[in-house]
């Protein structure tokens, strides 16, 4: 039988922070093992500022998915957002020493590792290099060159760069939580993987993943990814501005905007109002919903405006590069009352919300099927694909333990005897220290049956 492949997928993101452990069922599906969910403190704007606090958050929900799911995890695959996230299309060729050959995997492995070492600018790394469309001796438009003769082998790249110390900052905070980091990954790529279905990377869609510090872009046509932006917008901004507008506290904006903000100001009367309590015994406010729809409606355009200025970037007004599935909609920032049609009247792009569902197993939790864990499901997929035993069953990972009552006697030196006796043959002067642990050991039993009887006798 097959060993199970248990992946965990951890999103680091800047309102919250999610661990995710799942597995592949028989069907192929994914079945979600156990997830573990704690505010992220030390992360703004995806990018890592306080390495303490993260590493306490990330304990917090690492330790909530090993008690929901009974794992151990001993690794995970971690996504990468952030304004300091970029990318460059490059081409690059490789000639091959003999042309009488098959095409394979190692040829496009040295290709990519060509690409890997190109010149960054001062601080900046590689993350990604996903190859796109290849030539065989100017033969073009090849997808799958594996198989194929050609003495030159060229291809066109997405390569996506990152600043150096905050990939670094993230790799120390995992280390940092006792866990292994294996495998980074750009976060809107996670979350296409989760949510997009192949014929709508065929036909042409733009991916956002709208989350609370950052916005994520990711452009694919046919079937390859064509584009990825990092926007330094998010949900949190849109808080900020509630908070200032009605002048009320962080908390207060929150919840006005998740249960009666609407991007559309529209849909509100004049006449409703929402009462929110005073601070401290004063007198409690009164907000018009229809000014704090126009509030969230002015900051969601300039946050879709900028999305959409990478979108024509991209060429989506060129014929032959237009995205004819339309724009797709997820993260927190997605669940937002009419932001589809905001977004479809601002485009012209039909548009749709994108719910990780489509990959889950059917008994999933209604609330792993949200939005909001379109990047955490996205991650978990990438893990299986590593085909890493990511987590084992605690069972398996916990020793027996020694008697419960060793404690009792801890702080007399005498008592204080070796877990283990090792019985192997020994030096005569090992002997003599195994001959005194086991007279320390003997007069530690009595001690504990001594306790024993005292404790029955007392009942």
């Amino acid at each position: 039988m097959e060993k199970e492949n248990i992946a965990v997928g951890l999103d680091i993101g800047t309102t919250k922070i999610v661990a995710m452990i799942g597995k592949k069922n028989e069907y192929g599906k994914l079945e979600i093992l156990g997830v573990g969910k704690s505010k992220s403190l030390g992360v703004a704007r995806g990018v890592v500022n306080n390495i303490t606090q993260t590493i306490q958050s990330i304990q917090q929900a690492i330790q909530e998915a090993e008690n929901n799911s009974g794992f151990k995890i001993k690794d995970v695959v971690v996504g990468i957002a952030g304004q300091h996230i970029r990318s460059i299309q490059h081409t690059d060729y490789i000639s091959r020493h003999n042309p009488e050959e098959v095409i394979g995997g190692n040829d496009i492995q040295l290709l990519i590792d060509q690409v890997n070492k190109l010149a960054m600018l001062p601080g900046e790394e590689i993350i990604h290099v996903l190859p796109q469309e290849f030539k065989i001796d100017g033969q073009s438009e090849i997808k799958e060159p594996i198989g194929m003769y050609g003495g030159r082998l060229e291809s066109s790249f997405h390569v996506v760069v990152g600043q150096a110390s905050s990939i670094r900052n993230v790799g120390r905070c995992i280390q940092s939580s006792g866990i292994e980091l294996s495998g980074l990954t750009l976060e809107p790529l996670a979350s296409a993987d989760a949510v997009l279905s192949q014929e709508e990377k065929e036909a042409g869609v733009a991916l956002i993943d709208i989350g609370g510090g950052t916005t994520d872009l990711a452009i694919f046509k046919d079937g390859i990814i064509r584009h990825t932006a990092v926007i330094p917008f998010g949900g949190n901004v849109i808080t900020d501005d509630i908070k200032e507008g009605c002048s009320i506290i962080e908390k207060q904006a929150e919840l006005l905007k998740v249960k009666f903000g609407s991007a559309w100001p529209g849909e509100n009367k004049d006449n409703e109002i929402v009462s929110i309590p005073g601070l401290r015994g004063r007198e409690p406010k009164e907000i018009s919903l229809k000014n704090l729809s126009k509030i969230i409606h002015a900051r969601v355009v300039e946050i879709v405006d900028q999305v959409f200025t990478e979108v024509k970037a991209y060429g989506h007004e060129d014929p032959r590069k237009k995205l004819i599935a339309g724009i797709v909609l997820t993260g927190g920032g997605a669940q937002l009352k009419h932001i589809k049609q905001l977004v479809e009247y601002i485009t012209g792009m039909d548009t749709r919300i994108g719910y990780p569902n489509e990959h889950l197993a059917g008994n999933s939790d209604e609330e792993i099927s949200s939005p909001l864990y379109a990047t955490a499901v996205g991650l978990v997929m990438k893990s299986i694909e590593n085909k890493t035993q990511s987590a084992v069953r605690l069972d398996i990972v916990e020793q027996p333990k020694v008697p419960v009552y060793r404690q009792a006697v801890v702080q007399t030196p005498v008592y204080d005897a070796p877990e283990k006796v090792e019985e192997e043959d020994q030096n005569a002067s090992e002997k003599q220290n195994s001959t005194v642990n086991r007279i320390q050991r003997n007069f530690f039993d009595r001690y504990v049956d001594k306790i024993k009887d005292f404790l029955d006798n007392a009942e």
